[in-house]
């Protein structure tokens, strides 16, 4: 019995240093992927002037996002959603965290300024950190088999091996493209420089920036050789994949740009015609985002 007893506590003992390395890699992930926003200055002053509802409404949008994530690569191996949705919490913990400290560290936020506008910088922030805690889980990690954000397949029951449901999954393949364009997007679309390149092109440029990027797009996941990518049979045509996921992919790419200018007041007091520049504009590293994620994740 008390052989038994031993070989559990030595198993809760690995299973509690596992989380605890994944809690781990998941900070310095949140720190990896969110300094180039937490070191923006339009990300600071947006956190003290965008209306309250629309930072609302980007966390609690994130919330789901971070579940899924979750369920793909969270920090230790998790088999319902309840355990997707505590590894998420968890994601948005650290994420809120390291903000709060680095902003300290580079003096953003100090003992004199008003509550709302420490928790406004603060909440921002950790929406990209948050994601990032979450992929510094795969590509931090160690070795194949510590990592289920570096297994591509699950074991059954016989041995053989079960293709993971999010390889397979269009509606996931578009989700990741999603996540892909959202995390790039954060760390340009607040800057200045995004409406002003949208004033200086001329519809030519937009319409050779949609080609570029959709070419880009489609090259980067499809035809370049990275680990990730999809492998297509010879005798599939290249148009297949062409229109089943890099045109649908910058379609996400494109709303996800949308969105994100409009939740940080970029498209206010504009007319419709003249949002679609800087969301094309925006769509060129949100494409590369996209194509980027399967590679990633």
């Amino acid at each position: 019995m008390s052989g038994v007893t031993a070989a559990q506590r030595g198993g809760d003992m690995g299973e509690t240093r596992r989380f605890l390395i994944g809690i781990g890699r998941g900070a310095a992930g949140a720190m990896l992927f969110g300094m180039p926003m937490l070191m923006t200055m339009e990300l600071w002053q947006l956190g003290f002037y965008i209306e309250r509802y629309r930072l609302f409404l980007l966390l609690v949008a994130n919330i789901p996002l971070l579940v899924v994530l979750a369920d793909r690569i969270g920090f230790e191996r998790t088999s319902t959603w309840r355990e997707a949705f505590r590894d998420a919490m968890i994601a948005y913990g650290l994420g809120i965290v390291m903000s709060a400290a680095v902003l300290v560290l580079l003096g953003d936020i100090k003992p004199d300024m008003p509550l709302s506008e420490m928790l406004g910088k603060i909440a921002i922030q950790s929406v990209p950190a948050s994601i990032g805690a979450l992929l510094g889980r795969s590509q931090l990690g160690g070795q194949a088999g510590d990592d289920r954000g570096g297994e591509q397949e699950d074991k059954g029951g016989d041995g053989d091996a079960v293709p993971n449901e999010i390889s397979t999954s269009y509606s996931r393949e578009l989700f990741l493209m999603g996540v892909g364009a959202l995390f790039l997007n954060l760390n340009v679309a607040p800057t200045e420089e995004i409406i002003l390149i949208s004033y200086k092109m001329t519809p030519w440029h937009a319409i050779a920036a949609v080609i570029v990027s959709i070419a880009i797009m489609h090259g980067f996941v499809y035809a370049v050789a990275f680990k990730g990518t999809h492998e297509m049979p010879e005798e599939t045509p290249w148009w297949h994949a062409f229109f089943r996921f890099t045109l649908p992919g910058y379609m996400v790419a494109m709303l996800i740009s949308l969105y994100v200018l409009w939740i940080f007041g970029r498209l206010d007091d504009t007319a419709v015609t003249q949002m679609l520049m800087p969301v094309i504009v925006l769509s060129v590293p949100g494409a590369v985002g996209a194509a980027a994620a399967r590679l990633i994740l």
